[in-house]
């Protein structure tokens, strides 16, 4: 029987890749929320649809969770407006998340996949993190994606929903759209510049770690939740990323690479100096043993995720 799954954010950069994922399959019915009526339909797949959710409106929450078996919540103020607008992220992030869990416990929804953050461990990431490290979010954007999880997981204990809190290290990839507005993310805006100007101008000297994983592994790994036995659920808390540590400055010298490599121009690294004052980055390892213990295993490359946001590039913003 064909799924249907309400894919909360659906138009968004990771929503608008997992919809066509999933509506490309021929096992779900994809239902796609967006905020603004108007918004570009990145969504054609006869196999879904799209409709409009405020997550303060109980009346569209309430209708966006009919007849869904699953949900995969994406929808949030991003880190941006969180950190100019904090009120704001905390009743969309926080209470907007509460209303959805509300509805779909009314309407009988099965499973609930909280895609969270792996900021809510703190700023900077550093050391072994794995869901046992005690949780120390400081932005806006990371507390309020904590309060969230917590009412995932109540949910889960108290055997109302089927919950799960996915926090995500930083996806790589192409949007489904260039109208996507996530140029911000630091890979994106890397190829978008490179493409663009032929060099890449950062913002600091680089030295910050950070995990990747390709995009492609993160839609695999939602459609690994959806069917992952309850069994095995265990706490509903799962980490997942690339066990791909890199610092900036060295994701700046790999897209350089693969953009040479792929149209046979040398780029220019633009940086600030190092600071002899700046700290030596610290170590990083985003466990996601848990994960991988009920048999996900990420199979992309950072180096593929490169090469096709550089080629989305050129295709959409080259001269």
């Amino acid at each position: 029987m064909i799924k249907k799954v309400l894919v909360t954010g659906g138009t968004g950069y990771l929503g608008g890749r997992i919809v066509n994922e999933l509506a490309a399959d021929n096992k779900h019915y994809v239902r796609a929320t967006a905020l603004l009526v108007n918004q570009k339909v990145i969504v054609t797949s006869p196999s879904s649809e799209i409709v409009h959710m405020d997550l303060l409106n109980d009346e569209q929450i309430r209708s966006a969770c009919r007849d869904v078996d699953c949900i995969i919540h994406l929808a949030a103020v991003n880190e941006i407006i969180s950190a100019r607008e904090p009120e704001r992220a905390l009743a969309v992030n926080g209470m907007g998340t509460l209303k959805l869990i509300r509805a779909a416990e009314e309407e009988g929804v099965k499973r609930f996949i909280y895609m969270s953050t792996a900021h809510i461990y703190g700023a900077p990431l550093a050391g072994s993190i794995t869901e046992a490290t005690l949780p120390r979010p400081v932005h806006p954007y990371a507390i309020t994606h904590r309060v969230a999880e917590d009412f995932v997981l109540s949910a889960l204990s108290r055997q109302a929903l089927q919950g799960v809190v996915i926090r995500l290290s930083n996806a790589l990839g192409s949007p489904a759209d260039p109208q996507v507005d996530r140029w911000s993310l630091v890979a994106n805006d890397l190829c978008r510049q490179v493409v663009s100007n032929g060099k890449m101008q950062l913002r600091s000297a680089g030295l910050q770690m950070r995990d990747f994983i390709n995009i492609a592994d993160v839609c695999a790994a939602i459609k690994h939740f959806m069917e992952l036995p309850e069994s095995t659920l265990d706490d509903g808390l799962f980490n997942l990323g690339g066990e791909n540590p890199l610092s900036i400055i060295n994701l700046a010298e790999i897209i350089a690479q693969r953009y040479q490599d792929i149209f046979g121009r040398e780029p220019q690294i633009i940086r600030p100096p190092v600071d002899s004052d700046e700290a030596v980055p610290a170590h990083l390892f985003y466990s996601i043993d848990k994960l991988k213990s009920t048999g996900f295993k990420p199979n992309g490359t950072i180096e593929d995720a490169i090469d096709e946001t550089l080629l989305f590039c050129e295709q959409h913003f080259g001269h």
